[in-house]
């Protein structure tokens, strides 16, 4: 994939998408196509994030990964980028489904920092490097350190940005001048992996959002994009407060759990969640459509 000023190499808008599960408990490909045509094509997005954390992946077999990632390539392939989660704690299996995933034709890879093991930081540049090596496509390193264990390091960031397949950032650390300072020094495309740090990140140089509250805020969210690249700072700041409730009210519970609810009271059935996940609490379920109703 090319990028420019104007279009990032992922594109602006992206959601980390759930994936829908049908009564029978096994992946209802029906409904994923479903959701991610509704996504691009009345929410706003230029990309879609499949198989990452909010996807539930770490319950998910490789087999399911690969037959709902092509069943989103086929559905909006052509009109939005693809990106295959593909991170795990294993170096082996995640080139495994880097290729499985480049196999489907998915546009690029989130890899995210390998949990609970915490490598020290010299394994960790090799792990993303390992992981670049072994596939031709475009990689957005996830750096989520209060899952992970660990955070990326600013240095170690830079350093990989000077892998030509080491392409952006899920920025998820919450650190703002630690940001600042790899977007200054490298040519890494930052995403904000917290809804509610876009504005901030594009503040100081990043370029979209791989969003949560995205589900149900696309439009909202890319009229905030679009006034932010239209200089429009004062408008853009009005949309971020405007969508603070819903970017913080999506994760009164867990993320995926709370999506999931959500979306079944919105004219969806994506199912529950797999354990270890469980069911939203109807008082805050009720309070976050409360919210969507309010702001949106």
């Amino acid at each position: 994939m090319s990028a420019s000023p104007e279009q990032p190499i992922f594109g602006r808008l992206l959601t980390a998408m759930i994936t829908p599960f049908g009564p029978d408990g096994k992946v209802n490909l029906t409904e994923a196509a479903r959701l991610a045509q509704h996504l691009v094509d009345n929410q706003g997005h230029d990309g879609l994030v499949i198989n990452g954390t909010t996807g539930e992946s770490p319950t998910t077999s490789d087999e399911e990964k690969r037959e709902l990632l092509g069943t989103v390539i086929e559905a909006v392939g052509d009109r939005a980028s693809v990106v295959a989660g593909v991170g795990t704690f294993d170096t082996h299996h995640t080139i495994e489904l880097s290729r499985q995933a480049a196999d489907a034709g998915a546009d690029g890879l989130l890899v995210v920092t390998p949990y609970y093991s915490r490598p020290p930081v010299d394994a960790l540049e090799e792990h993303f490097l390992a992981v670049a090596d072994a596939s031709e496509l475009p990689i957005m390193l996830y750096d989520i350190p209060h899952r992970a264990g660990i955070p990326i390091p600013e240095t170690s960031l830079i350093r990989l940005a000077d892998h030509p397949r080491i392409a952006a950032v899920k920025d998820a650390k919450g650190d703002i001048c630690s940001s600042s300072v790899v977007i200054a020094n490298s040519t890494l495309t930052y995403y904000a992996g917290d809804d509610a740090y876009l504005l901030p990140l594009l503040a100081v140089g990043g370029a979209g959002v791989v969003g949560t509250s995205t589900h149900f805020s696309g439009l909202q969210v890319r009229a905030l994009l679009d006034a932010f690249v239209a200089g429009n700072l004062e408008q853009a700041r009005q949309f971020n407060a405007q969508l603070l409730p819903v970017f913080r009210g999506v994760f009164a519970t867990q993320g995926t759990m709370m999506v999931k609810a959500a979306l079944n009271r919105c004219g969806f059935d994506v199912g529950m969640c797999r354990p270890p996940m469980g069911k939203v609490a109807p008082e805050l379920l009720e309070r976050f459509l409360g919210i969507l109703d309010a702001q949106l």
